[in-house]
């Protein structure tokens, strides 16, 4: 047995071994592990974002720019959005791709967080490439594939002394008659990742002049030591009349570790414990380097998971991964195998 999963670590991070082969390893807690191969050649997804949509499952994903010699002719430039499908939530198939299309996202774009409302799927995602200037976007679909973007993209991008205008990792959440736009963005320096909020009304149409920023300064900022100079990445649930909100510590393989929050308006967030909720793993673990970027998704059937991203390797390779949860109260825990 030892011999068998040596060789197929080698296979894998040699990307030899399909995608789809990735998943159903039980060496981390994780029970699913997936990744994209078609534009480096070996595993790479990040960015995890999961839906339940026409009783199937979407999950949305950042996709790298193409090696140049895996390039077709009419290869997008920078970053897209990649589509994966499911019935199961453990086996993955890819059915499309989100790629740059308007003068603001003709770098690339990133970082989706689907939500069907409306009975459309609601897709906002960040531009890419373009410093300070990123922004939030938004798309819609009816069938989870297509998407029609918003002529006044970018939607939003933060005000206030507190930030350098820059918005990304959007993850919006109904609250009341409310959308609240969850996103991550600087200090004026650049150099510190903090979290903020927006809010837009429901029936609106989440175009640009529907949103109003209703923070005036960071709903979090990096105070713990695993957090370091960063948080990034808001996804949010609501558990009783509480939200809570999971985020990640720390920039990309730093390592990157989640953490989680609680909040009674979506403004004001206390954390539940100084340790991360989600560690990476030990050395030699797929996931050594990190445990990121997650991704909530609450299931018909009243399961809750946690979609994340992790890596061995420094960010060669990403994949795509979830662990269970279980709920105390408005408290999550890792589920117990």
């Amino acid at each position: 047995m030892t011999n068998r999963i040596t060789l197929f670590s080698l296979l894998l991070l040699a990307g030899l071994l399909p995608a789809g082969q990735i998943s159903g390893q039980t060496s981390s807690p994780a029970e699913m592990r997936w990744a994209d191969r078609s534009r480096l050649g070996r595993p790479f997804a990040k960015d995890p974002s999961v839906i339940r949509f026409h009783d199937h499952y979407f999950l949305y994903f950042s996709l790298p720019p193409f090696d140049p010699k895996l390039a077709p002719t009419n290869a997008p430039a920078g970053w897209s959005i990649g589509i994966a499908e499911s019935t199961n939530l453990l086996d993955w198939t890819k059915v499309g791709e989100l790629n740059p299309a308007q003068v603001c996202d003709q770098k690339g774009l990133c970082a989706p967080g689907a939500r069907v409302l409306n009975g459309r799927v609601q897709l906002f995602y960040q531009t890419y490439g373009n410093g300070p200037h990123d922004a939030i976007c938004h798309a819609s679909s009816a069938d989870g594939i297509h998407f029609i973007r918003d002529p006044s993209n970018p939607v939003f991008h933060p005000a206030g002394n507190w930030n350098n205008g820059r918005a990304i990792d959007a993850e919006v959440y109904p609250n009341g008659k409310q959308l609240l736009l969850f996103f991550a963005s600087r200090d004026p320096l650049g150099q510190t990742q903090l979290l903020g909020v927006a809010a837009a009304p429901l029936t609106s149409d989440f175009s640009r002049s529907t949103w109003t920023q209703i923070c005036d300064q960071p709903i979090l900022r990096p105070e713990l030591p695993w957090e370091k100079h960063c948080l990034e990445a808001p996804t949010v649930t609501r558990q009783g009349d509480e939200l809570v909100l999971f985020y990640a510590g720390a920039y990309n393989n730093e390592p990157q570790q989640i953490g989680v929050a609680h909040s009674a308006d979506g403004v004001h967030w206390h954390r539940f414990s100084s340790a991360p909720l989600l560690a990476n793993g030990s050395p030699g673990a797929w996931n050594s380097s990190e445990s990121g970027h997650p991704g909530y998704f609450l299931d018909v059937d009243g399961r809750s998971y946690l979609f994340y991203q992790g890596n061995p390797d420094h960010g060669k390779t990403w994949q795509l991964a979830f662990v269970r949860l279980d709920w105390q109260g408005n408290r999550p825990a890792l589920a117990k195998p």
